[in-house]
């Protein structure tokens, strides 16, 4: 008969082998959730900032705009006909995935003056 005593420190080897993976992909899922809730702001900053320049506004106002929403973002615009169209992007906001270079980038357009 096998001593109850026998398994005594593998339940603490298993746990200290176990807790670090578990620690790693509970804080990889948490950036994944900051990288989607900094996606959101860069797409409704998108959305204003072409809509600030279908209306006239010019680029430094919207430059401004951006930086008071989402701060600093890289932010190239071009028409599309009637359509006026942003594109901002900024490095991830988790430290961890902007040591790899991920970026996040969002778009959108807002139909212009006509001018």
């Amino acid at each position: 008969m096998p001593s109850p005593w026998g398994d005594r420190g593998s339940v603490t080897a298993e746990f200290a082998t176990v807790v670090p993976a578990v620690l790693l992909v509970l804080a990889l899922c948490l950036g994944a959730v900051q990288i989607s809730g900094q996606q959101v702001r860069l797409t409704g900053a998108a959305a204003a900032a072409a809509r600030s320049l279908a209306r006239g506004d010019g680029e430094d106002r919207v430059a401004g705009l951006v930086a008071g929403l989402v701060g600093p973002a890289a932010i190239s615009t071009q028409r599309q006909g009637d359509f006026v169209c942003v594109r901002l992007s900024a490095p991830s906001a988790f430290g961890a995935f902007a040591a790899f270079g991920v970026t996040v980038s969002a778009g959108s357009c807002a139909l212009g003056s006509g001018g």
